[in-house]
């Protein structure tokens, strides 16, 4: 009997102790407070930048052509970006109304941009010879840009790192995976993992954001356990205190593990949730369907696709992360630059929409073809206009609760009239408002109506 009472005692001490495992503590008001900036911030950029980006054909052409080492060489040897110019960055994405970037400081090629003491395969030993994420570093927070680093827990090149399923060399059969990792050591790549990310923790001041990339638990996959996440996470948050946390080290059941949820190129349908309760989210975006630089990928979002992600993503309460892939010799791609200023366009007028705007309160109903964004702090709704409607701008259950209507971009009155026309006033419903616009659409790619509310 006493042994069945140890054991069963035993075994409620160690659920208990797994289930209460915490790598963080704060309390809600706590994190609300960390994450302000972000959240306030709303739009960022991603820049993924590497070796492949000389190969032109997505990052992941390693594992899609499934290219062995010694053919991918090439692309190390020759990669010399001798037109980067971190600064030209900088000022193209706070141009375009960015306020904070995050950059590949290794990808799944296993490629640094950063001068590591525990590889050779880093951007020091290219031909260009320099530390490129100091570079990079520097030039953003002159332009009093956020920054952040991608580290992918995924490494193609290093020797002890398993072969799994999402490996270029991937096989077909549990015999032949046995047979490809006799001798690799999971444990060794998990301590060069954490000697890395300790380096990129320590070596660069302050890091606002920490993107790690991604776990695929299962067969032949990898979850927390292979990365050590626990173990890392306590570290960077030792290192970082203050540091944001994507969620893809595999711990979204552990307090402290990650601090929001990264729903990938979609548009999500509502604002996420985790056990019930709304968490903070950013989606990150392409602007064609590469991450890293495509000559030939040709499928890109227009302006408004663009500005409709960015707008939507506020309304739904969350962020937008945007990607440009650089060229092998340094520059941002022409199509990503232009779409860059065109977006900057409509920012400069704009953006009040944007920066600390939320998710409208549930009473207020967005009217067809228009996205909603509320500022809790200036108790102002803002209307985007997706399709622009003519004359008549029905606003329903607003009656009494509007002090002032303008237009965004210049600061135009709109009034607050009877509608024009018979079947105007009889669609007009008792608590309905109704906004006489002009007949010419303005000269903006989505009209934004700002209402200050009473």
């Amino acid at each position: 009997m006493k042994k069945i009472l140890l054991i069963t005692l035993l075994t409620l001490f160690s659920f208990t102790s797994f289930s209460q495992e915490k790598i963080w503590e704060e309390t809600a008001e706590e994190k609300k407070e960390r994450l302000a900036w972000w959240t306030n911030d709303r739009f960022g950029m991603f820049i993924h930048w590497g070796t492949y980006s000389l190969a032109g054909r997505h990052e992941w052409v390693k594992k899609n052509e499934r290219i062995p080492d010694e053919k991918y060489q090439k692309y190390f040897d020759n990669f010399n970006p001798d037109l980067f110019n971190p600064t030209e960055w900088a000022k193209m994405a706070k141009a375009a109304g960015m306020k904070y970037a995050v950059i590949t400081a290794k990808h799944h090629e296993g490629f640094t941009l950063f001068d590591s003491n525990f590889t050779d395969y880093k951007a020091t030993n290219t031909a260009y010879g320099k530390d490129l994420l100091k570079e990079w570093v520097e030039a953003f927070r002159a332009e009093d840009l956020k920054i952040g680093f991608y580290y992918s827990l995924i490494d193609w090149h290093h020797p002890e790192y398993t072969i799994d399923r999402v490996h270029p060399q991937s096989a077909s059969t549990d015999e032949a995976y046995k047979h490809l990792n006799r001798g690799r050591d999971m444990g060794i790549y998990r301590k060069y993992l954490k000697d890395q990310v300790r380096e990129i923790m320590t070596n660069y001041g302050k890091v606002d954001i920490l993107w790690l990339d991604y776990s695929f638990p299962g067969k032949h996959g990898k979850d927390r356990n292979d990365w050590g996440s626990v173990e890392l996470l306590k570290m960077v948050r030792e290192l970082q205190p203050g540091i944001i946390i994507n969620d893809r080290a595999d711990l979204k059941d552990v307090p402290g593990g990650w601090d929001f949820t990264t729903p990938e190129q979609f548009k999500v349908s509502e604002w996420p949730t985790y056990d019930g309760i709304k968490i903070p989210w950013e989606t990150c975006q392409t602007f064609s369907g590469s991450w890293g630089y495509y000559r030939d990928e040709m499928t890109w979002k227009n302006n408004k696709q663009l500005l409709v992600l960015l707008i939507e993503s506020v309304s739904k309460g969350g962020n937008l992360l945007l990607n440009v892939g650089p060229t092998g010799r340094g520059t941002i791609d022409h199509r990503a630059e232009k779409a860059l200023k065109e977006m900057g366009q409509w920012m400069k007028f704009n953006s009040r929409s944007i920066y600390g705007a939320t998710q409208a309160p549930e009473e207020f109903v967005a009217p067809d073809h228009s996205l909603l964004t509320y500022n809790p702090e200036t108790n102002r709704l803002y209307v985007h206009l997706l399709d622009y409607p003519l004359q008549n701008f029905t606003l329903r259950g607003l009656k009494g609760k509007v002090k002032y209507a303008q237009f965004l971009h210049d600061a135009s009155e709109i009034l607050i009239t009877e509608p024009h026309g018979y079947w105007g006033k009889e669609k007009l419903g008792e608590g309905d408002i109704n906004l006489s616009l002009p007949v010419v659409k303005p000269n903006v790619e989505i009209p934004v109506i700002e209402l200050i509310l009473k």
